[in-house]
């Protein structure tokens, strides 16, 4: 696609975004107070009525916005583009941040939160400088001077939680355009998610307790807590969404999240319950400040609840001796995607509502009818797939077992390989499990000989026990080549709680890799993952739900709603009325186009022709054509952790100073040790003494949230 059509729809994207954040820096003013009231009053006498106004110019402005990027993702280049230099948004993108309060903190991260501290803060200013300018107390509560000032405190305090909901869903959109064009990794958007509903909830809370603790000076708790009133605010549906709230921020804590995983996905439902009486509480003209996040939102949930629909099934497990298990799941050929992607699994007979997320550790180059991934069971979900699977394993009677039916969801990933093909060289640093990402990412740079590749690759694989090396046994055609001088591998092995065994890393790999194999019976397979749709299809589908919610918003309030016969009428209509046809609207628009996507989706499915072909990977291996291969240059270390210092500065000094990309997956303290040691490349700190500097590019990657 030509490069002229690329910038002007980057230009039209960015434009109504821009627009939108504008719109919300400038809300608090008395200019936008004063121009708002007019247009609405010359709204209000107009076919499209306040409500389509108020929908057309807060909430359509991020929708076109999030439009546009799903069609430039389409047209987007998927090969990766030639080598560019260092720049400074790579530099950016660099930590200056490690420690174990906030984690790893990049340049970019730190202005982005300090701006939208500076919105916070200025917002709240003008509110609180406006309110305290007309000092005119609350006659229903007899306020004096600082109890007003208290009060309208409180009030303030909710429109920075109002703000923070705003986008507090966008980052946890999985095929949002947003996060694919920036590259952004899923567990940096869930760490967003998580600091906005930490904000959230901490204003919202602020805004509660010192609203009640007003009422509870003048005696009017009882009298105020459960009014329902028909204009203005909604207290009682106010109160409902704070305590919602909080009980999904309580059982989202690491505690209870990692520990009682199920109360903290069952309890995150209760958003539903928030957002509907966070609209009674707040009335439709807030609402539409944040309803684009939630409109898209419920769009792209019910898309990957059809995408995810029909069941397919596991087609082998691989059981590993440190309870961790292998599965190869089908897939269409036609389906790609990038390394360090992602799927979601749902298997019924364990639950039939839990989702859980894993990398992908096969390459779609390599793997046209399959893809795999590599769990470590030590959860109750992960743990009860492993029995199933083991007592299986157990049953010798049967070579091949029956069907294990699997929902699939994605892959989710980078829109290309960008973020490999602009370095040099590859650093990978992987704490046990972690290593599973880097199998994707190995297994396509020396399956596919691209130019704008990375030549030099070093991965540095961290295990306490050395039953773990069995996991690089796919790496074994790229361990047992030579170099070459297009690509070069090398793998540094670090077993922490064993001593020397005498044992070399070839022996390992062979011992460890020959794990018990699983098969299934395939020939009911009558489905295989097929992705999430083209972006052009969400596109179109956001496009249709939007124009069909907007006329179905101006028609019902045409309808129900009293058009005043002059536009300075003050005739207020019943809020609950008013919110009715809203979500109404939304619930219809929604339902319609839901509808529109499943015929289509049937269609598809109904052309859908699946492969019945494929093979058990039983990955028979010989010793002896492992052992005559060679395996130098790969090293293999007991008892000790490796000195990254030492790691990055002869890494540095292999590779002449060249850009290097430094992928870390595994604990938050190794993570914030190698973050720490890409800050001093930023700074000039390592090897100084070379000529030309080596560059250290950090990014961090997970595999659990």
């Amino acid at each position: 696609m030509a490069k002229p059509f690329l910038l002007a729809l980057k230009f039209f994207m960015v434009l109504p975004a821009v627009v939108w954040v504008f719109i919300w820096v400038m809300k608090p003013t008395q200019i936008w107070t004063a121009k708002w009231k007019e247009a609405e009053d010359a709204a209000k006498t107009s076919i499209f009525g306040s409500n389509g106004l108020d929908f057309a110019v807060l909430t359509f402005p991020i929708i076109v916005s999030i439009m546009i990027g799903y069609v430039y993702l389409h047209f987007k280049p998927k090969e990766p583009r030639r080598r560019r230099r260092r720049s400074l948004i790579t530099a950016l993108s660099n930590p200056i941040i490690a420690n174990s309060f906030v984690g790893v903190l990049s340049a970019m991260e730190v202005i982005v939160i300090s701006i939208f501290i500076i919105f916070l803060a200025w917002t709240f200013y003008i509110r609180i400088s406006n309110d305290f300018e007309k000092m005119m107390p609350d006659k229903s509560l007899k306020l004096n001077i600082w109890q007003f000032k208290m009060f309208r405190v409180a009030t303030r305090c909710g429109l920075l939680a109002e703000a923070c909901l705003a986008l507090l869903l966008f980052p946890i959109m999985r095929g949002m355009t947003v996060f694919q064009f920036f590259g952004i990794q899923f567990e940096a958007s869930v760490r967003y998610h998580i600091w906005l509903g930490t904000m959230m909830l901490s204003f919202a809370t602020l805004h509660g307790a010192g609203t009640l603790f007003i009422w509870g000076i003048k005696n009017q708790i009882q009298d105020e807590i459960w009014k329902w009133q028909k204009t203005g605010r909604i207290y009682l549906a106010g109160e409902i969404s704070l305590v919602a709230g909080l009980v999904i921020w309580i059982t989202s804590l690491p505690q209870v999240r990692r520990k009682r995983f199920e109360i903290f996905y069952y309890t995150h439902h209760l958003y539903i319950i928030f957002i509907v009486f966070f609209l009674f509480h707040t009335g439709d003209r807030h609402f539409y400040m944040v309803f684009p996040a939630i409109f898209l939102y419920v769009i792209e949930r019910l898309l990957r609840i059809i995408q995810s629909r029909p069941e397919t099934c596991i087609i082998s497990a691989r059981i590993f001796p440190f309870r961790a298990i292998e599965l190869i799941l089908p897939k269409e050929p036609g389906l790609k995607y990038t390394p360090t992607s992602i799927i979601f699994l749902k298997i019924p007979c364990i639950s039939k509502f839990q989702w859980h997320s894993f990398s992908i550790a096969s390459s779609s180059i390599v793997d046209d009818d399959t893809l795999s991934v590599i769990i470590k069971c030590d959860g109750s979900w992960t743990n009860s797939l492993y029995d199933i699977v083991q007592g299986m394993s157990n049953d010798g009677h049967q070579r091949v077992h029956r069907c294990i039916p699997v929902s699939v969801e994605g892959p989710y990933g980078p829109a290309s390989t960008d973020f490999l093909s602009k370095y040099d060289s590859l650093l990978l640093v992987a704490g046990g499990i972690g290593v599973t990402p880097f199998l994707s990412i190995l297994q396509e740079t020396f399956s596919v000989h691209r130019k704008n590749f990375p030549t030099k690759v070093q991965l540095v694989h961290i295990m306490k026990k050395r039953t773990s090396v069995g996991l690089l046994y796919s790496l074994l055609p790229l361990l047992t080549n030579k170099s070459t001088n297009e690509f070069e591998l090398k793998v540094k092995a670090y077993v922490t709680q064993e001593t020397q065994s005498g044992a070399t890393i070839s022996e390992l790999i062979y011992e460890f890799s020959q794990v018990e194999t699983v098969s299934f019976d395939i020939g009911n397979i009558s489905y295989s993952p097929n992705g999430h749709g083209s972006s052009l299809s969400m596109a179109a589908i956001v496009g249709f739900s939007s124009i069909l919610l907007f006329v179905l918003i101006v028609t019902f309030s045409n309808v129900f709603l009293p058009r005043p016969k002059k536009a300075s009428s003050k005739e207020k209509n019943i809020s609950s009325v008013v919110d009715l046809i809203l979500i109404f609207s939304f619930v219809l628009s929604i339902i319609i186009s839901v509808i529109v996507f499943l015929v289509l989706r049937l269609k598809h499915l109904k052309k859908q022709h699946p492969s019945m072909a494929f093979k058990h990977k039983e990955e028979e291996l010989q010793a002896s054509s492992i052992q005559s291969r060679n395996f130098d240059g790969h090293e293999l270390h007991f008892g000790s952790r490796p000195d990254f210092y030492d790691i990055f500065t002869k890494f540095a000094n292999e590779t002449g100073g060249s850009n290097i990309g430094v992928l870390v997956c595994g604990p938050e303290e190794m993570k914030e040790s190698v973050a720490s040691l890409c800050q001093l490349s930023s700074q000039g700190s390592i090897n100084d003494a070379q000529r030309k500097k080596p560059y250290f590019n950090f990014h961090s990657l997970n595999f659990t949230l």
